[in-house]
């Protein structure tokens, strides 16, 4: 280990990643890489930006909620690179990155001289990671992907929702959320690989490959048993109880994964030593093939005491449950306070804005103090002046033609 990387106060510090990525996937890879100490260029269209800044209401002042979620401590640079000035500009910046990260439709980076092929020819050292629908080889390379399809396609949405139901995709865009940290950690493998041979190396990570590896154990099933599962709800077709279950007050949600939680839920929470010695629920084989019965019973106990009541029995006997919450509900809640999980961090224009920090806690390289989201076109001088050496007049020609905006 070196002086310079002893003295680090976070991990990817002297990182420099040039960002081409819009609305989630992408920009929620470079979010966690500048949680951890990279700087972040977004580039963004002169004219609207990501399109996640239009993605309103609900708005924070001028600024879109969506788009404060993902792009903490970047900074913006509005340069239009399907103009030969603008390609010019984005090569420069290509020349002082370690990362290059893109998301348009295959073939538009290539277009603009700013593909791969291109970049490594003069910087062998480039890692340039794409994230796309379908990937960038193939007949399916076209393709544009959104989430809600890929959730669909890739079978997500099968075991998803009630039984009696339609399918349902998730409330929040997994398969983009999960593309990005994927990205994250490939970019995070390819620097280590670069310090031991000074290479760079292509990175691909589509949203069909990710919906396709996440469907554990769903997949499994299939590709080794042939089995397919229906839907589901909130219960488990591999263990027993889970689930939604109503107190006289509301609902809550308990998940009892073994046999041993089960004889604490029935000896220390309900007082019913009798149901785990009953044969249709002695193991969780049984429990599974009985479970409207255990269902019904587990109801009927429950409906006598409180939510409150009934999850304090459980946290004290280590039985995993917890009440059903909104979101405002969440962000509000007694373990969100003890976790520290909201942040009030400084914003250009609103003065300051909350945010859900990073979950990532490291003892010796912790992740860097946030700041909210840019402005559109907030760096773009401060860019080309102090990262490519502009000249005032330079930057004054570019901003006339339309080639930048400047924040």
């Amino acid at each position: 280990m070196t002086a310079v990387q002893d003295k680090r106060k976070h991990a990817l510090e002297g990182i420099t990643v040039l960002d081409f990525t819009r609305v989630l996937a992408g920009p929620y890879c470079t979010m966690t890489l500048s949680d951890l100490g990279a700087e972040i260029i977004k580039v963004e269209n002169p004219k609207v930006g990501d399109e996640s800044r239009t993605f309103r209401p609900p708005t924070f002042g001028e600024e879109s909620a969506y788009f404060l979620a993902v792009n903490r401590n970047k900074k913006s640079l509005a340069l239009n690179p399907a103009s030969p000035e603008g390609q010019a500009v984005a090569r420069d910046l290509a020349a002082k990155a370690d990362v290059v990260i893109e998301n348009y439709r295959t073939g538009v980076m290539e277009r603009w001289g700013m593909d791969y092929a291109s970049l490594a020819a003069k910087d062998p050292s480039i890692i340039y990671c794409s994230i796309s629908g379908y990937g960038r080889e193939g007949e399916l390379s076209d393709r544009a992907g959104y989430d809600p399809v890929i959730q669909a396609e890739s079978g997500i949405m099968s075991v998803t929702g009630e039984p009696d139901g339609d399918p349902m995709r998730m409330g929040v865009s997994l398969t983009d959320i999960l593309a990005g940290l994927f990205a994250g950690q490939a970019i995070l493998a390819a620097l280590y690989n670069r310090r031991e041979t000074g290479q760079g190396q292509r990175i691909d990570i589509p949203l069909y490959d990710t919906g396709a590896a996440v469907l554990v154990p769903f997949a499994s099933a299939f590709l080794t048993a042939g089995l397919e599962f229906d839907r589901f709800g909130n219960s488990s077709p591999f263990a027993q109880p889970i689930g939604t279950y109503n107190a006289s007050d509301g609902p809550f949600l308990l998940t009892v994964g073994n046999d041993a939680l089960w004889r604490k839920l029935c000896m220390e929470v309900l007082e019913a030593p009798e149901l785990p010695e009953d044969p249709e629920f002695a193991s969780n084989e049984t429990r599974a093939g009985n479970r409207q019965r255990l269902n019904a019973i587990l109801n009927g106990i429950f409906s006598e005491d409180t939510r409150g009541n009934w999850i304090a029995k459980m946290r004290k006997a280590g039985v995993p449950a917890g009440p059903i919450r909104t979101v405002g509900e969440a962000m509000t809640s007694p373990e969100a306070e003890a976790r520290g999980i909201i942040k009030k961090v400084p914003h250009t224009a609103a003065g300051e804005v909350s945010i859900v920090r990073s979950p990532m806690n490291l003892s010796g390289t912790p992740v860097r103090d946030p700041v909210g989201s840019p402005l559109h076109g907030e760096h773009s001088e401060q860019i080309l002046r102090d990262v490519l050496g502009y000249d005032q007049d330079q930057i004054a020609e570019l901003a006339s033609s339309g080639v930048i905006k400047l924040g």
